[in-house]
C-alpha cells in the first residue's frame, strides 16, 4: 500500500489552524479580562470621589499614562528629553504647544484641553 506524500503537510496545517484558534480564543479571554480590570479601576475611582475617569485632572496620573512611556516614570527621559528641569526651558504655553502639536519625533498628543493644560502647567513647575 503507497502512503499518500501529501498527508503529513495536511496534518501539520490543521494542527497549526488549531493552534492559532486556541491561541486566538486565549487572546481574546485575556482581552476581556483586561477590559474588565480597567472597568474595575474607573469604579474604584468612582467609588473614592473621582469622576470615573481615571487622571481628569490628576497631571502626574495623566503622565504616567500617556507621557512616561518614552520620558520615563521619573521625568529622566528614555526614548523622549529628559523633562525634570524643562519648566526652566520652557514656559507652560510652550509645553502646552508641544503636546497639543507634537516636536521632533514625538507626536501630537491625543488629550483634551482640561488634561493638557494640567499636564503644562504641572510640567511647567519642573525647574
Amino acid at each position: 500500500m503507497k502512503r499518500n506524500p501529501v498527508m503529513p503537510y495536511a496534518l501539520i496545517a490543521v494542527l497549526g489552524i488549531t493552534l492559532m484558534i486556541i491561541i486566538g480564543f486565549v487572546g481574546l479571554n485575556q482581552m476581556d479580562q483586561a477590559g474588565e480590570g480597567k472597568e474595575g479601576e474607573g469604579e474604584k475611582t468612582a467609588e473614592e470621589g473621582g469622576s470615573g475617569d481615571a487622571g481628569a485632572a490628576d497631571p502626574e496620573a495623566i503622565y504616567s499614562q500617556t507621557c512616561a512611556g518614552c520620558h520615563g516614570q521619573d521625568l529622566s527621559g528614555q526614548v523622549g528629553p529628559n523633562l525634570q528641569t524643562v519648566g526652566s526651558k520652557l514656559s507652560k504655553e510652550d509645553i502646552k504647544g508641544i503636546i497639543q502639536n507634537g516636536r521632533g519625533g514625538m507626536p501630537a498628543q491625543n488629550l483634551n484641553a482640561e488634561k493638557t493644560e494640567a499636564v503644562a502647567k504641572w510640567l511647567s513647575e519642573k525647574k
